[in-house]
């Protein structure tokens, strides 16, 4: 099988190792991939947002299956472009990824498939906004209707903040915020994999969205994850199947827009059970670079089982048992303007610590074939261990061995685990 994989960042680099390892799979080609994804795959400078391009690649290369890693391409409609010119292709419709590209059509779906999830309001003009703040009181979640690369939502208990920021969004073309309650408890990530008719779920995982320490400053695209989560309850992923992934892909089917793809639900398991934040249509960066850590079951016969409606008679998954962690080391200034070009040092060194590995996102190559910084997401490490603790002193004795002037990363990815703290 030849696997064409769309994206450039640390999620597609887990993506194409994971496929590169199905004993199915004899070449993975990426566009426009990245340095380190190119020690795996064949990197092909094409553009991932035009369909007819990609469409070309997937003929030149005579592909058996097309995934599509980020969020833009499935908005932008290359699924559908390839689906229509024959290829088997894991990701959504352009019209069925509006579950990700708008908040409020997501609330909509939510609501005809009876999904627990928070009161919600869109809005498009401030005095609707300031209406809304008022109405559900601090702490206030403010979302862009559209698009954001994981930085369209504040979540703040500043009256003003939360103004500025929905002012930002309606400022946009078309521009709307959606005004929501706050939904409180810890967050879950779910990964559910879609064949328009059936799904099959895979481990859940824990993010880190804002940009440092203890949960404080902006909200960024995610600084670390890690999985198994040993505090959810046993019977959380069951749940969620039944009362959100089944329900909401019966409804997608429905309304004659079947989702074949990645569902992400980010949710919180709040004092009055689990609550559905959002959904994404794609899998999610950094929680797929710990998930597919542990997964054992070949990943590009599950994807195609899904691109090709056959997921119902595909074999229960298989995951290692030990833990995974993932930490992010960025670059200086981000979630801001970052700094780009500085070089990075230390990536061989990684080898040393047992089951650690990097996996490249905003990185490039430089005629020297040396490795500079070229984004605000720098690299995911990853590392596994026989229990939490152990990964995560192997992902930070990695991290350590890498060098890159003015990064910075968070500390305690997954140190509220480990101290049995979250509730």
């Amino acid at each position: 099988m030849k696997v064409l994989v769309l994206g450039s960042g640390a999620r597609e680099h887990a993506l194409v190792s994971a496929l590169a390892a199905d004993p199915v799979v004899d070449a993975v080609i990426a566009a426009p991939g990245n340095p380190g994804i190119a020690a795996t795959a064949l990197c092909e400078p094409v553009d991932a947002l035009d369909p007819e391009a990609v469409t070309e690649l997937a003929r030149r290369h005579s592909v058996d299956l097309v995934v599509v890693g980020p969020e833009a391409p499935l908005v932008a409609g290359v699924a559908d472009a390839v689906r229509e010119a024959g290829f088997a292709c894991y990701g959504p419709s352009a019209e069925a990824a509006r579950l990700e590209g708008s908040k409020a059509f997501a609330k909509d779906v939510m609501a005809a498939a009876d999904v627990p999830t928070g009161m919600g309001r869109l809005c498009t003009t401030l005095d609707e906004v300031a209406d809304a703040l008022d109405s559900f009181g601090a702490p206030h979640v403010v979302k862009d209707d559209g698009l954001a690369a994981g930085k369209g939502v504040v979540v703040t208990n500043d009256r003003d903040e939360a103004l500025a920021h929905a002012e930002s969004c309606l400022a946009k073309a078309g521009g709307a915020v959606v005004i929501e309650e706050f939904l409180d408890g810890p967050e879950v990530s779910l990964f559910v994999v879609c064949d328009g008719t059936d799904v099959v779920p895979l481990t859940p995982a824990q993010d880190f969205k804002r940009v440092h320490d203890g949960d404080e400053g902006p909200n960024t695209g995610g600084m670390g994850a890690y999985t198994p989560l040993e505090w959810a309850p046993a019977d959380l992923v069951d749940d969620l199947v039944a009362r959100v992934a089944q329900p909401v892909i019966n409804e997608m089917a429905r309304r004659g827009t079947p989702f074949i793809g990645t569902l992400f639900i980010g949710l919180a398991i709040t004092s009055r059970g689990p609550k559905v934040i959002e959904f994404n249509a794609r899998f999610g960066d950094p929680e797929t670079q710990v998930v597919l850590a542990r997964l054992r079951s070949p990943l590009a016969q599950l994807l195609y089982a899904a691109a090709t409606g056959t997921l119902g008679q595909h074999p229960d998954l298989r995951w290692s048992d030990e833990s995974a962690v993932t930490v992010v080391i960025a670059a200086e200034n981000y979630p801001g303007t970052p700094r780009s070009g500085d070089p990075i040092d230390g990536l061989d060194d990684v080898e040393e610590v047992p089951t650690a590995y990097v996996l490249h996102a905003g990185t490039a190559q430089q005629e020297d074939g040396a490795i500079v910084s070229s984004g605000g997401r720098v690299l995911s490490v990853v590392a596994l261990g026989d229990d939490l603790g152990q990964a995560r002193e192997r992902v930070y004795a990695a991290v350590d061995r890498i060098s890159l002037d003015g990064s910075h990363y968070r500390t305690d990815i997954a140190l509220k685990a480990l101290r049995g703290e979250i509730a």
